[in-house]
């Protein structure tokens, strides 16, 4: 990974990279205090390094127990669906459910795999509900009990 990220990237766009992944709300003078550049020369490099996709966006993560969200489940699934067209239509249900924090297609035993946020057990049976009417023939649902750990943060350097 090292030598891909360093023909693309220099040292300084990792370092800048780094800083905004910790903490998103670093100002620009900060920013440029942290990586020894001009403020309007660190700017540019942030915005080249979005308008390259290297950042993806800048969100504020949430704490999730103190909004009420008691239930982190992960979801198993599997379906009988094969037609392309099909899968595309359950894929964009699935992302339209705002309850859906990830949502990936796997390998394997199951197809997809789910994380989501429910507030109470009642909640989660009728999100296992409107899943069933989906074309889900089979779905695996686990609690997480608590967090051992959480990271929103690539070991890019």
């Amino acid at each position: 990974m090292e030598s891909i990220i360093s023909k693309i990237l220099d040292q300084i766009d990792l370092q800048l990279l780094n800083a905004l992944q910790n903490e998103s709300q670093l100002s620009n003078t900060e920013l440029a205090k942290m990586v020894n550049l001009s403020p309007p020369a660190t700017h540019a490099r942030v915005k080249r390094l979005e308008s390259e996709g290297y950042i993806d966006r800048h969100v504020a993560i949430l704490n999730q127990e103190k909004l009420g969200f008691d239930l982190l489940c992960f979801i198993f699934m599997s379906t009988n669906i094969h037609q392309a067209d099909k899968l595309e239509l359950l894929e964009k249900e699935l992302k339209a459910m705002p309850e859906v924090l990830e949502c990936y297609c796997l390998t394997g035993e199951y197809d997809y795999l789910l994380k989501v946020a429910k507030k109470d057990r009642k909640d989660l049976e009728g999100f296992i509900r409107k899943l069933n009417q989906l074309g889900i023939t089979r779905i695996q649902t686990s609690l997480a009990l608590r967090e051992i750990k959480y990271s929103t943060t690539l070991p890019i350097s």
